[in-house]
């Protein structure tokens, strides 16, 4: 029998735990996280608008597939202020002084003013960002911009398995000003927060622990995670998107805002989003999200046992 010299079997082993190694480039623009050959999403740190309007930063887009497809959307025609993986508010508030719409992105801004890599001893990539929520209707006595809310949001991105990738989320919100609020829109649907831009191939599914969901225009009760599934991998093989929401998040259990076409897919946060909460100026509001990119769809992953584990 032939033997392979020691040294060969060694660089074997190297080169296939680097391939499951995630790795993140940081530059003025973006952070931008690939594993191997792989593309799996950019953070947003530039602003980027349509001839100056809709400015936007502090997002994620592309969000990609496991086999590389574009999974989300940026200023899509039908709702131009929609853009990749959010999270925003219509209602801006310090006492009655409305400063603002972070979800329509009017007289609102992010100054994103830092982003740095959190160093750990795994194959998982992480990221920090300092972002300061401002407004034109907030100034101070020299007419600048006043900084009102101090977010800190940390993205982990780990290595894919056989057939998903995890990436967590936690975003956490510090009031800069005192009887700062934030809430959802002021109907019914009241719809705010943590969203999805996705495309929406004829196909889409949507799941959650109580199986199928069928989407309805407002707010649905349908447990921590929801599952979107169907002809979003490449040449239109089954893949998907799984959000789920910490059980420590604040406020009641999660609802969800969601759209079989053109629009966005919101874990409603408050709940009912047209109630604003207030944001305190000494212990942040901490929301934690789990983001699961997926090939098949959700029967394929178990993910009531897949939530269970994770929390």
């Amino acid at each position: 029998m032939r033997l392979i010299p020691l040294f060969i079997i060694l660089l074997l082993f190297a080169s296939t735990t680097e391939a499951q190694t995630v790795s993140v480039e940081i530059n003025k623009d973006q952070a931008y996280f690939t594993e191997g050959n792989d593309s799996i999403l950019v953070y947003q740190i530039a602003k980027k608008s349509i001839n100056g309007n809709y400015k936007r930063a502090n997002y994620i887009h592309p969000l990609y597939s496991l086999d590389g497809e574009i999974l989300t959307e940026d200023f899509p025609e039908d709702h131009l202020h929609h853009r990749g993986i959010f999270w925003a508010w219509h209602q801006l508030y310090i006492g009655d002084k409305r400063i603002g719409d972070g979800w329509e992105i009017e007289n609102f801004k992010w100054d994103v003013t830092s982003v740095k890599e959190i160093y750990t001893n795994n194959k998982s990539k992480t990221i920090q960002t300092e972002v300061l929520w401002k407004s034109n209707l907030w100034l101070d006595s020299r007419n600048n911009e006043k900084p009102f809310v101090k977010e800190t949001t940390t993205i982990i991105v780990h290595p894919k398995t056989e057939n998903y990738r995890v990436i967590d989320i936690e975003i956490q919100l510090l009031a800069l000003e005192p009887e700062m609020r934030i809430g959802g829109s002021e109907d019914a649907k009241g719809y705010g927060g943590f969203s999805t831009r996705i495309k929406l191939p004829e196909d889409i599914n949507f799941t959650s622990y109580i199986g199928k969901i069928t989407p309805e225009n407002l707010p649905i009760k349908a447990g921590n995670w929801m599952d979107f599934s169907g002809a979003l991998g490449k040449n239109s093989s089954h893949a998907g998107l799984t959000i789920f929401c910490h059980p420590s998040n604040p406020g009641k259990q999660n609802r969800w805002i969601l759209r079989q076409k053109r629009s966005m897919q919101n874990a409603v946060y408050p709940f009912p989003g047209k109630e604003t909460v207030p944001l305190s100026n000494t212990k942040p509001t901490i929301l934690r999200y789990r983001l699961i990119v997926h090939n098949g769809n959700a029967n394929t992953l178990k993910l009531y046992k897949a939530f269970k584990k994770a929390y």
